[in-house]
């Protein structure tokens, strides 16, 4: 893996802000100019809307647009183009795939959830509970941090017709044995939406090994643009969904009376798309490919470690989910996030003082208040690492930790 030295120097961020320690990249990640350079070209270059023109500009952009959308499938290992819709990000995904297959979803029927799942994985799902009937059930997390696996044979059975899980949770870091997972839920009948937002930055995803059914992400997670993301769907379930959106670019004919639709996976792509946004999801794609995504996750691991050692070593810090990803745990480890408490002293205010040191960390309840309300926590400061950071920040954050406890000792 390139030097970390050399990384930073890619990212103009720290360029413009010196000194500056980010961690809250779970949030989002920011951006190489490698991504910058492709957006800007494509604006200054070959700006043109695409599939409509036969004019030379036209043509470019529609290439340039549907060669990140091959970049993505390779990137997953997706059988096919035909496998990947580009969306603005992981919620509108889930929501696609709410509003299209869930439709057909009623009384009788269920839907599993874990405790630890990310909002944007949660409402669309109570909204059919709260119109159709759908019950949802919830698959407890373990006070280390895992999900309870003893309890999924209590939880799985031929009523539950979808399984939404995260591959990786934004507050615990949690990586999950999405593999077992969906195996489990094969035999029952149940399809599986993965939330991989959080997980396809930083280690490689295989939806063909995972026999995903369906898997969504965002770009800005990944060093990409924001309002850019993608959706997977196996090629015999999309083609059996209707269209998420109807206007301009999916259709193939349209009458007074009716419509045909496009193609795969054209039909779930409306209007004018993010071009722009998926030409620079392509570019980060080359960028994480060129690093190698084992080479980002042992560094990453190495973090972890770390960050582990540190930060347990503080009085009256608890780390959301310490546990999880031990041997045993019915996880496969746990990635570079800790959401933490301390003793005496506000989520905000670790935030804010925190910054005053330059160093970004998030403060709430990061998208995850039924996890929140798990531990009985009403907030939390997370402090998420990528690629970009290293073993001196984790110290550097230790540090302000420590002063923190001086000023409201």
């Amino acid at each position: 893996m390139t030097s970390l030295t050399a990384i930073k120097k890619d990212f103009p961020i720290f360029t413009h802000h010196p000194g500056l320690i980010y961690l809250d990249s779970a949030a989002t990640s920011q951006k190489p100019m490698a991504v910058i350079d492709a957006e800007r070209k494509f604006y200054e270059e070959y700006n043109a809307n695409i599939h409509r023109g036969i004019y030379d500009l036209s043509l470019q952009a529609t290439d340039a647009y549907e060669s990140a959308r091959e970049k993505v499938r390779q990137f997953i290992n997706a059988k096919s183009i035909h496998e990947i819709v580009f969306t603005r990000n992981t919620t509108e995904a889930i929501n696609l795939i709410a509003l299209t297959y869930g439709q057909r979803l009623g009384t009788g029927d269920v839907i599993l959830l874990s405790e630890m799942e990310h909002h944007s994985n949660i409402l669309p799902w109570q909204k059919l509970q709260q119109e159709q009937g759908v019950e949802l059930r919830w698959w407890p997390v373990t006070d280390q941090g895992d999900l309870d696996f003893a309890a999924l044979p209590g939880l799985l059975d031929s009523k539950v017709k979808l399984v939404a899980v995260t591959q990786m949770s934004n507050v615990l870091g949690t990586v999950n044995d999405i593999k077992t997972i969906t195996a489990k839920a094969h035999e029952v009948g149940a399809l599986v939406l993965i939330d991989a937002a959080q997980s396809v930055p930083h280690l490689a995803v295989d939806v063909q090994d995972l026999d995903a059914d369906f898997l969504v992400f965002s770009g800005h997670k990944m060093l990409g643009p924001t309002g850019i993301g993608a959706l997977f769907t196996k090629e015999k379930i999309l083609a059996d969904l209707p269209p998420f959106l109807r206007g301009g670019d999916m259709i193939l004919e349209v009458s007074k009376e009716a419509a045909i639709w496009n193609s795969l996976p054209h039909r779930f792509e409306a209007g004018t798309p993010n071009i722009a946004g998926a030409i620079g999801l392509g570019a980060a794609i080359d960028y994480l490919t060129g690093l190698g995504l084992d080479n980002i996750w042992q560094h990453e691991q190495a973090l972890v470690k770390y960050g582990l050692e540190k930060l347990g070593k503080l009085s009256g810090v608890q780390i959301m989910g310490a546990g999880a990803g031990q041997l045993g745990s019915g996880s496969l480890g746990r990635g570079a996030i800790f959401a933490l408490t301390l003793t005496g002293v506000h989520p905000h205010d670790i935030g804010s003082i925190l910054n005053d040191l330059k160093i970004a960390i998030r403060a709430g309840h990061h998208c995850a208040m039924p996890l929140h309300q798990r531990y009985n926590v009403l907030a939390s400061a997370r402090a998420s690492f990528y690629l970009y950071n290293t073993k001196a920040e984790i110290d550097a954050l230790v540090s302000g930790i420590k002063k923190i406890q001086e000023i409201f000792a």
